[in-house]
C-alpha cells in the first residue's frame, strides 16, 4: 500500500512503467499428457496457476520497502499482485490478513445481493481498516456497496484473453471480462490476468457494526 494526494493506492493497482510481456514471448507448447496448450518460450513454474493455467507476465516497479512504486494506473490491475492476494486471501490494499470474526471480509459493489444469485468475484478481500477507508474515500462505494463476511469461497476460474493456434501462427481472440471456469475446455489456450473465486457461504454485515464491536 502507498499513499498519494489522491488517497490510498491499493497494492494490486498497476503502476506506470509496469509493462506486459510481448506476444512474441508466447508459443504453442505441450503439457505432460501430450496435449497442446499456450506457453512461454522460457516458461518457469511460476508462470502457471493452481490449475495449470498460464498467467500473463507483467513487470513490477517494487521499491526498497517491497511495495509497488510509480504513478497508479487506476482501473488497471496488476495480474501477479491480484493473483497473490486472491490466492492467499490477503488485503488488496495493504497485503495483510483479512479475517474478521472467523471469516474473510469482502466488499461487493452491488447495493444488495439477490437471493440465490451466484456471486463470482475477482476483487480480493480487504482488511477492516481499509474496507472502511475505501467506503469513505470512494464515492461509488459510499453510495453502493455490500460488505460480506465470507466463510467459503473456492477458486472458480480466471479472467483474461483467449488464444488460438492456426496456420497463421498464434493469435489473440476477442475476449471480455466474463470469468472462464476451470472446467472449461478453453483453459489450455487462455492467458489469465485475474483470479476469480465463487462466494458460496457468506453473511451480509454493516461495516459500522464491525468497527464498533469490542
Amino acid at each position: 500500500m502507498t499513499e498519494t494526494a489522491a488517497g490510498l493506492v491499493p497494492y494490486i493497482t498497476a503502476r506506470e512503467g509496469e509493462d506486459s510481456e510481448l506476444l512474441s514471448a508466447l508459443r504453442a507448447s505441450f503439457a505432460g499428457d501430450g496435449r497442446a496448450r499456450l506457453g512461454y518460450w522460457d516458461e518457469t513454474p511460476d508462470d502457471r496457476g493452481p490449475r495449470g493455467e498460464l498467467w500473463g507476465r507483467c513487470s513490477q516497479n517494487i521499491g526498497r520497502d517491497r511495495l509497488p512504486q510509480g504513478r497508479p494506473q487506476w482501473r488497471m490491475v496488476h495480474p501477479a499482485r491480484q493473483r497473490e492476494t486472491m490466492m492467499k486471501l490477503l488485503c488488496q490494499v495493504c497485503v495483510r490478513p483479512t479475517r474478521v470474526r472467523g471469516a474473510h471480509l469482502f466488499l461487493d459493489t452491488a447495493p444488495r445481493l439477490e437471493p440465490g444469485k451466484r456471486l463470482l468475484t475477482a476483487h480480493p478481500p480487504v482488511c477492516l481498516e481499509h474496507a472502511t477507508a475505501a467506503v469513505d474515500q470512494c464515492p461509488s462505494l459510499r453510495k453502493n456497496h455490500t460488505a460480506l463476511l465470507v466463510h467459503r469461497a473456492p477458486l472458480h476460474g480466471v479472467i483474461g484473453t483467449p488464444y488460438q493456434w492456426s496456420a497463421g501462427g498464434l493469435q489473440a481472440l476477442p475476449g471480455n471480462d466474463e470469468p472462464l471456469p476451470y472446467t472449461s475446455p478453453m483453459l489450455p489456450w487462455f492467458l489469465a490476468s485475474q483470479l476469480v473465486r465463487e462466494v458460496r457461504e457468506h453473511t451480509v454485515v454493516d461495516l459500522r457494526d464491525l468497527v464498533d464491536a469490542p
